[in-house]
């Protein structure tokens, strides 16, 4: 248990009553994320399905952050520690795995989400801490993390190869969020090249975006790391995010 201030980041086992109010959060998230097949079919199961491996932070009764990871099993059919497919293969094998009675061998962060009245109070880094400490507490001694950079948005043409490369004058990454990672111990290992995918028609992608979404090729779309591909002929919108995979190391003193 984790005390700051007024606010209290506990693991979401122990606080059972608040599995239905997770989501109860003012959300930066752009519009199209939300509609990632995983996402959309499994992200509001975690919760539910894997308590024990997510946290939560209040200020009174008001549910003001959560951390989500899920474990998984990755010597299982030839796969790897970290995928190319990065948050969608994890997603599906932590829950393949718990309906399959395949033990999991390493856990995986999803998300931490800081209501946006809490943003810039530190209380990110404080969650990554305690995702890291209940991920122990399950006999894990690494997290992994398929880091969506927060400045990347910024440079959609950049490649995330070259992007993840940019330091500060101190050495740690330009990056805001893969700069709190690295700064908590963790270590950039490399790029989930298709982490997420959010394939729509046009129509949707208008009503995702506000764009017009009328011409062939690259479109720059407010929040995408990278330009999401436009096929007027086919009806067809197609975003695959890159992200950045991280490792941690977990730590075992108590959330």
């Amino acid at each position: 248990m984790t005390h700051s201030d007024t606010i209290l980041i506990t693991p979401l086992a122990d606080r059972p009553s608040l599995i239905d109010r997770a989501y109860e959060i003012a959300e930066t998230w752009p519009e199209f994320i939300t509609h990632d097949l995983v996402s959309s079919a499994l992200l509001s199961r975690v919760v539910e399905e894997f308590p024990e491996y997510c946290v939560v932070a209040t200020e009174g009764d008001r549910v003001v952050a959560r951390g989500l990871s899920v474990p998984f099993n990755a010597e299982f059919d030839g796969r790897e520690e970290m995928p190319d497919q990065g948050w969608d293969r994890v997603v599906t094998w932590a829950f393949r795995d718990r309906r399959g009675g395949h033990p999991p061998t390493v856990a995986s962060a999803l998300e931490i989400t800081v209501d946006t009245e809490y943003l810039g109070r530190g209380l990110s880094y404080r969650m990554l801490e305690a995702l890291r400490a209940t991920v122990a507490q399950q006999g894990h001694d690494t997290l992994l993390a398929p880091v969506r950079p927060t400045a990347k948005h910024l440079h959609p043409h950049v490649p995330m190869a070259e992007y993840i490369r940019g330091r500060r004058e101190d050495g740690l990454p330009s990056d805001p969020w893969l700069r709190v990672h690295v700064k908590a111990g963790g270590a950039i290992e490399k790029v989930a090249p298709a982490s997420m995918t959010v394939s729509g028609s046009l129509a949707q992608w208008r009503r995702w975006t506000g764009l017009p979404f009328d011409s062939d090729g690259d479109i720059e779309v407010p929040g995408a790391l990278v330009p999401v591909r436009c096929d007027t002929t086919q009806d067809r919108a197609v975003y695959v995010e890159p992200n950045v995979w991280i490792r941690h190391g977990a730590r075992t003193k108590q959330v």
